[in-house]
């Protein structure tokens, strides 16, 4: 089913997300509470070991958030909102578990995602896999598609699969939004060892689709902003190399821009550090794709991507958050 939108510019409200991934049970920075948004998304790993306690902690800092709507997603970590595999992991432990430790610490088979059905009345909804649409409070209508599934050689997470098998992402044509907890295959995606470890059958799904906004975390370092322009129509099996016009694709912002390297001078050491104090003073790293913009989004041409993952590394711990303002189609 194609669900393609083609409202005019006169029928657009600007909609204004605030944008998290990966706190990993932790607390944002206090500026953040006072930022107000339509809409807060966060893009799973809510957690560090899936604990009774780091879930707690979570809907209370979803709690605080200054938007009527906040949409979540599963990550990785988060594996017991994942039963098979949180089943699995029970199963398999040696020496076996106490069932009252797991209950204590764990809780029960369903019981997290139990907790984030009694956190609706905070405006929290979890997301599972598939297409979610939502009349907003400032009179724009949303579409969103959401997936907590990322690629995994191994290890007992959650929400993985298989690189060689894949995954199917059923996004549609006309979706606005999509929350993944991975990146697309060549995007935002360079770990550390300057590795891309965004999975290709995502990017194929995105490219197709053009959604306006892609918001993920996931791949701390990969911590940025990218407005791509695609080419013409997508290949049969969409790249990065094949698919985007470089030529007219902008990056927004990325660590590159923040965090101090050995090639650094001194000057541009300070300025860093002084920029990463400004951002954390603001609570967020804002930018605007609406009409009138340096940047404005086209239907079909262009998506935002955005990495908003907040747990950083040692040298810089903390990520700010993203807070990006769009236009979507008026409800009704």
């Amino acid at each position: 089913m194609d669900i393609t939108n083609h409202a005019t510019a006169g029928d657009r409200v600007k909609t204004r997300f605030l944008i998290i991934s990966d706190t990993h049970g932790e607390e944002l920075d206090p500026e953040v509470s006072t930022l107000e948004a339509d809409v807060a998304i966060h893009c799973g790993d809510l957690t560090e070991e899936s604990k009774v306690n780091e879930y707690k902690a979570a809907t209370r800092l979803l709690s605080s958030l200054h938007a009527p709507l906040k949409l979540v997603i599963a990550g990785n970590h988060d594996f017991t909102l994942d039963t098979p595999a949180f089943k699995k992991k029970v199963a398999e432990a040696t020496p076996p578990l106490d069932p009252a430790l797991v209950r204590r610490e764990y809780g029960d088979f369903e019981e997290m995602k139990q907790l984030f059905d009694e956190a609706k009345a905070a405006g929290i909804h979890f997301l599972d896999e598939g297409t979610h649409v939502f009349a907003l409070r400032n009179g724009a209508s949303l579409t969103v598609y959401a997936s907590p599934y990322t690629p995994s050689l191994g290890g007992d997470w959650g929400f993985q699969y298989h690189p060689d098998q894949g995954h199917e992402f059923t996004v549609k044509k006309g979706v606005d939004v999509v929350i993944t907890h991975g990146p697309p295959n060549g995007i935002l995606d360079y770990t550390d060892s300057r590795k891309r470890a965004g999975c290709p059958r995502l990017f194929g799904a995105i490219a197709r689709a053009r959604p306006r906004l892609h918001c993920f975390g996931h791949i701390h370092e990969g911590w940025g902003a990218k407005q791509v322009a695609w080419r013409g129509q997508p290949r049969e099996t969409p790249s990065h190399f094949t698919d985007i016009d470089h030529s007219q694709s902008v990056v927004i912002d990325s660590l590159a821009n923040l965090q101090a390297s050995r090639f650094d001078s001194p000057e541009s050491v300070a300025e860093k550090s002084e920029r990463r104090e400004l951002l954390h003073r603001e609570g967020c790293r804002l930018t605007s794709q609406c009409t009138g913009d340096a940047n404005p989004l086209r239907d079909g041409r262009h998506t935002l991507f955005v990495n908003a993952s907040i747990e950083g590394t040692e040298d810089y711990p903390m990520h700010v958050p993203w807070m990006v303002e769009l236009e979507l189609a008026k409800a009704g």
